[in-house]
């Protein structure tokens, strides 16, 4: 009886033992959301070539831009869940193979109409592979080192969307072997085959199987419903917001309500929806999506528009003007390294402690735009970036694990599809909103002083949404009410 108890304990404690290559196989899941974020934004640097090699219009720039991030928003949700059901390994593996392919098409495309199907699809492949990375962490990492992963999670979010930037205008400038802007996408061809070919031997395989059962009312309505809210936010300026516009935006609303309907019908019919309302029954997750909304609208509106006024306002090149997101993109990263050990101390408090830098940064932005106007350089910049940096930094991290931590294995799938989500969709709408605003305050003026003018406005939009999130994230202090 002893020997055959102390083969079970030996048993229980090798099946709770952890995934020997848990750490290996973190770069290569990591990559996958950098080559994600990196597409979101290295189209930017590239529009100038875009207009002159394949003749694209404002109209088709926006849709070569935004279709990236409408796919890979309203997707996300729909990818989580299936990573649930079909095995997050397996999910992985298609995503990644199918943005390789993705990728493949954007750079060969012949004109803008084939570059825009390309760039749906791409996003698509994203909303597919992205998911699992969390889902993977979540199943993988044992609670002492969940952390550490998932801040690495979060450098790499700030610093593929920054590397956007810089290496995108890198690219540019050097014209390896004279592809032009076609070299920007077909970067991701090796580095996605490299990150197949080792995500097979070092991604564990699923321990159980479950057997799908789809829901494709749910994931088209929650598809459609995005759509009705993006599109118009996308679209809207440069069409001059007409009628269709306003009531697809008033669509949205009661399109989202009859999904939610139907899949929390479907859950009392014993039937697995796409979107399980049981998590939105956990505070952390519910107010982390308040949070996210927030601070991720103010935070990806922000190098939007800076982008615009670095290369129109100040007229530097796209190298540039990329390099100079190099110290916010700095200090994102070694906040988000950091951030574990301080959120040993903190806890939840990182999260309003980091919004709260954020948000010094935005005053001290917003204070020196109306001080210099015209006489607004790259050096005056410097500080309130760093400050952005830093604390967006500690709070990512330290958000993404608060929001997690109360969601089960078995769903953790679709808590991140549904987190990843809320974020894609803030930062689209935060790029399409404040970016009307920014457009509107700038109106016919094209000095420095006009764009600084203009970017004080965005300023003071985006510190109202951090102090959102300072104020909500306050709400998660309390352990009994963060974990419901």
């Amino acid at each position: 009886m002893t020997d055959i108890t102390g083969m079970a304990n030996k048993r229980e404690m090798h099946a709770a033992a952890p995934y020997p290559r848990r750490w290996p196989m973190l770069p290569v899941l990591l990559a996958a959301l950098f080559m994600a974020q990196f597409d979101l934004y290295v189209v930017n640097v590239a529009a100038p070539s875009l207009q002159h090699d394949i003749h694209a219009g404002q109209a088709a720039l926006e849709l070569i831009v935004a279709g990236y991030g409408f796919t890979y928003a309203s997707g996300l949700i729909t990818g989580g869940r299936l990573g649930d059901l079909l095995g997050s390994r397996r999910m992985f593996l298609v995503g990644m193979l199918a943005f390789v392919v993705a990728s493949l098409l954007c750079g060969l495309a012949g004109g803008p109409g084939e570059l825009i199907a390309a760039r749906l699809l791409q996003g698509l492949a994203g909303a597919a592979m992205v998911p699992q990375v969390l889902a993977i962490i979540a199943a993988v990492f044992p609670p002492a080192e969940r952390s550490r992963a998932v801040a690495w999670f979060g450098v790499t979010i700030g610093v593929g969307a920054v590397a956007g930037q810089v290496i995108g205008g890198a690219l540019l400038q050097v014209d390896v072997l004279g592809l032009g802007w076609r070299v920007i996408f077909l970067v991701n061809v090796p580095i996605g085959l490299a990150a197949a070919a080792l995500a097979l031997r070092l991604l564990p395989h699923p321990q159980a199987a479950v057997r799908p059962e789809l829901d494709p009312v749910g994931a088209a309505g929650i598809s459609a419903a995005l759509a009705f809210a993006l599109l118009p936010l996308v679209l809207g300026r440069t069409e001059h917001w007409p009628l269709w516009t306003w009531i697809s935006l008033a669509a949205s609303v009661p399109a989202m309500a009859l999904v939610l309907w139907w899949e929390a019908a479907l859950a009392r019919r014993g039937g697995q929806p796409v979107l399980d309302l049981t998590l939105l029954r956990s505070p952390a997750l519910a107010r982390g999506l308040v949070i996210c909304l927030a601070a991720f609208c103010s935070f990806f509106s922000f190098l939007f528009v800076l982008t615009l006024v670095l290369q129109s306002g100040l007229s530097l090149s796209p190298l540039a003007a990329g390099l100079t997101f190099t110290p916010l993109g700095l200090s994102f990263a070694a906040a988000s390294i950091a951030a574990p050990r301080i959120a040993v101390r903190q806890g939840a408090r990182l999260v309003t402690t980091g919004y709260a830098v954020a948000a010094a940064g935005l005053i001290g932005l917003y204070v020196d735009l109306h001080l210099s106007g015209a006489h607004t350089d790259v050096a005056r910049l410097i500080g309130p970036l760093v400050l952005i940096g830093l604390g967006n930094g500690l709070a990512v991290p330290a958000l993404t694990g608060v929001v997690l931590a109360g969601a089960r294995t078995a769903q953790a799938g679709a808590a991140s599809g549904i987190l990843t989500a809320s974020q894609q969709f803030a930062a689209a709408g935060g790029v399409a909103g404040i970016g009307t605003v920014f457009f509107a305050a700038l109106g016919d003026r094209h000095g420095t002083a006009g764009y600084a003018s203009a970017l004080a406005w965005v300023a003071a939009l985006d510190l109202a949404l951090v102090l959102v999130a300072c104020l909500v994230s306050r709400s998660l202090w309390n352990p009994e009410t963060a974990e419901g």
